[in-house]
């Protein structure tokens, strides 16, 4: 959202758009990763648990590629650096989360 208002302020409506997309991208993808994984997870089996991660990781990607494509082939006019940087700060922002709880 930060990064959608910086987009609108300094650049346009359609940069600020296609970051919110981009975002969003990362978001249901992420999302995806955690409900596969944790459908797939139980007890203290290390394969499974090592199965479930390997089946989430696939899952995101997968969601990840059809977000993009889905974009690509649905909105022309999508502004595609902003659409890349909303979808990275995704990860930014996981990152960030994970070495605060360290």
């Amino acid at each position: 959202m930060v990064l959608a208002l910086i987009a609108i302020l300094f650049v346009d409506a359609t940069a600020a758009l296609s970051v919110l997309i981009g975002g969003s991208i990362g978001i249901v993808a992420n999302l995806g990763y955690v409900l596969r994984a944790l459908r797939m997870s139980s007890g203290d089996d290390p394969v499974k648990s090592y199965r479930a991660q390997a089946a989430g990781e696939g899952f995101k990607f997968a969601l990840t590629l059809a977000g993009f494509a889905l974009v690509f082939i649905g909105y022309k006019g999508v502004a595609v650096l902003p659409l890349f940087l909303g979808y990275a700060s995704t990860f930014v922002i996981y990152w960030m989360a994970l070495l605060k709880n360290r």
